[in-house]
């Protein structure tokens, strides 16, 4: 029984890192409906331990209590079921190579980009739509809806139980990351750096117009340029909208702090206003 729930939980922290990835990708089209458009309050957690204590952690950890990193994806869809009630979450594990998926996202994250190739497979049956003022086209708050699901569910993870345990992923996850190109880097730090960038994006209040500029088949860009600047990855966290940037960035927080990054080393909250309307 101990055993079954320690397995359990490491599947709750594969989501919890998964989420980073899953909460804020999504493709960013025009669906079939949309008006046309040519263009495209937290707990502290304790400090970080020393090095020194942490290496000594994790030698307690043996890697053979874990699947090979090529025969994980059965273990984690078998141990997934019951997780959640909603049918769609059990659809997030058809896909191969888990790991890898969300080691390359993760990675693609804290470099500002889109994780768009890893996470293909989460693409949203509904479209992206706009609604029209006059002549100005604006993103439709619609829209925003169709990433509650992954919102709710990432944000009732718990980040302390997720923290537990990442130590017993961590090799996994590092020799996914090493097959990335990556063999002196360690992928905690990766995750952290993840974190940042999206804390680092604004909750944007109120309409978002949008400009019609041609940058490639299907693809919007929005009027205000401090908007427009943000990384991919951020722009992505932005159209899951308001609420739901909240609710994924509260969680984060909660993540970084409990495997140890100080609240004054994480990037403020912002509640963010355009004035191009």
């Amino acid at each position: 029984m101990a055993n079954k729930k320690r397995v359990v939980w490491i599947v709750v922290a594969i989501l919890a890192c998964a989420a980073i990835g899953l909460g804020i990708y999504f493709y960013i089209q025009p669906s079939k409906e949309a008006v046309p458009v040519k263009m495209p309050i937290v707990k502290e957690a304790p400090p970080r331990p020393p090095e020194k204590a942490i290496q000594e952690e994790e030698k307690k950890i043996s890697p053979a209590e874990l699947p090979k990193l090529e025969q994980s994806d059965d273990w984690l869809r078998e141990m997934a079921r019951g997780l959640s009630s909603n049918p769609k979450f059990a659809d997030w594990f058809k896909i191969k190579s888990i790991i890898r998926r969300i080691a390359a996202a993760v990675d693609n994250i804290a470099e500002g980009n889109s994780p768009r190739a890893p996470l293909d497979f989460l693409k949203p049956k509904k479209g992206f739509t706009v609604k029209k003022k006059g002549e100005r086209l604006y993103v439709n708050p619609k829209s925003y809806t169709r990433y509650n699901l992954v919102a709710d569910i990432f944000s009732s993870l718990d980040a302390q139980g997720a923290a537990r345990v990442f130590k017993e992923l961590k090799p996994l996850f590092q020799e996914a990351y090493r097959e990335l190109g990556y063999p002196d880097r360690d992928f905690q730090d990766t995750l952290i750096r993840a974190i940042k960038e999206l804390l680092r994006t604004p909750v944007v209040e109120g309409d978002i117009l949008l400009e019609e500029k041609v940058i490639s088949s299907s693809m919007i860009s929005m009027a205000d340029e401090k908007l427009e600047d943000l990384s991919d990855a951020q722009k992505h966290l932005i159209r899951m909208g308001p609420k739901n940037t909240a609710k994924i960035q509260g969680k984060l927080r909660e993540i970084a702090r409990a495997l140890g990054t100080p609240e004054n080393q994480l990037p403020k909250s912002r509640v963010y206003f355009s004035k191009v309307n």
